[in-house]
């Protein structure tokens, strides 16, 4: 795995990196009118726009134009709205990354990737279910109601998709699972598990630090730190193995010097504003390292295997 070992050697490799591939992309905007970020889905709309505004507030000060932030309602909102051009930048998972790459591989470019406060590059998918229920592991859910997020997810559905049926499991209901069902979106399986709607179900985690806490970052430490469920309550009951952390994708065709201001301000956000990286990051990170498309051929390829694109 890698790790972050001084932050600006990371933004001066960056800013190579992006240059080099700027120049190739020679005859892109030559100017910009306003700055369009996307945030995924999970949360409602209020809670989105506001952990996220300082955010668009930097950017409109970074560029010194008009800053929106979208909150689509699912993954596939992001994704078609990058393929028809009305949005520049935003936190993807791999497999929704893997989407836009496979229709159209000019659309955007991965530039950055969270490291954990541990300086990992990767997270897990992980499995969890109510204490009082008694599940402990994938087993136990013979004749369950088994919740995945978004059919575009990598950790709510893609990997765990892959995973659990080399474990000799099929994702078809009534094989083992008494039924296998979409939430919508990470804190919808988890408000669903811990209200009783669903036996279990699967969200993304950094998987370090305190379980009590939802871990270090991820989807279960911002319902722990909202306030929706007791983590208490809840054990996890599956792992994955490592998966790649989504990238930071921003369009091919911005302008270069828009493309090393964005990224040299997202590369520098845990150092500047830890604040405004907690609410960004959705918890405690290290800060963010330099990646290509490279970095996630492995899981564009499963994501083409498993979904056909």
């Amino acid at each position: 795995m890698l790790k972050l070992k001084n932050l600006t050697a990371a933004i001066i490799a960056l800013s190579i990196a992006v240059s080099s591939s700027c120049i190739v992309l020679a005859g892109g905007d030559k100017e910009i009118s306003e700055f369009r970020w996307a945030i995924l889905g999970g949360e409602s709309q209020t809670d989105r726009l506001q952990r996220t505004k300082c955010m668009v507030e930097r950017t409109k000060d970074l560029l010194g134009v008009p800053t929106k932030m979208f909150v689509p309602a699912d993954y596939n909102g992001i994704i078609e709205a990058f393929l028809g051009g009305n949005l520049d930048a935003a936190w993807m998972g791999a497999s929704g990354y893997a989407k836009i790459y496979l229709t159209d591989p000019e659309a955007v470019q991965p530039v950055l990737a969270v490291l954990s406060k541990d300086g990992l590059f990767g997270y897990y998918a992980i499995g969890f279910a109510r204490k009082e229920s008694g599940i402990r592991s994938i087993r136990d859910l013979k004749g369950k109601v088994f919740a995945f997020g978004d059919p575009n997810s990598t950790s709510g559905y893609l990997i765990p998709s892959v995973e659990i049926p080399q474990m000799g499991y099929t994702m078809t209901p009534g094989d083992h699972f008494g039924d296998v069902v979409f939430s919508g979106g990470h804190e919808q399986t988890i408000v669903g598990v811990y209200n009783g709607d669903y036996d279990a179900g699967v969200t993304w985690s950094g998987g370090m630090g305190e379980w009590d806490d939802g871990y270090d970052y991820g989807a279960l430490r911002k319902a722990a730190d909202a306030g929706v469920v007791d983590m208490t309550e809840m054990r996890e009951i599956w792992r994955s193995k490592v998966i790649p952390e989504g990238p930071i994708v921003i369009r091919k065709s911005l302008p270069e010097d828009v493309k090393l201001k964005i990224v040299g301000m997202v590369a520098s956000l845990s150092s500047i504003d830890k604040e405004c990286a907690y609410g960004f990051f959705q918890g405690e990170v290290k800060g963010t390292i330099a990646v290509s498309h490279e970095d996630y051929e492995v899981l564009v390829a499963a994501r083409k295997a498993k979904l056909g694109g």
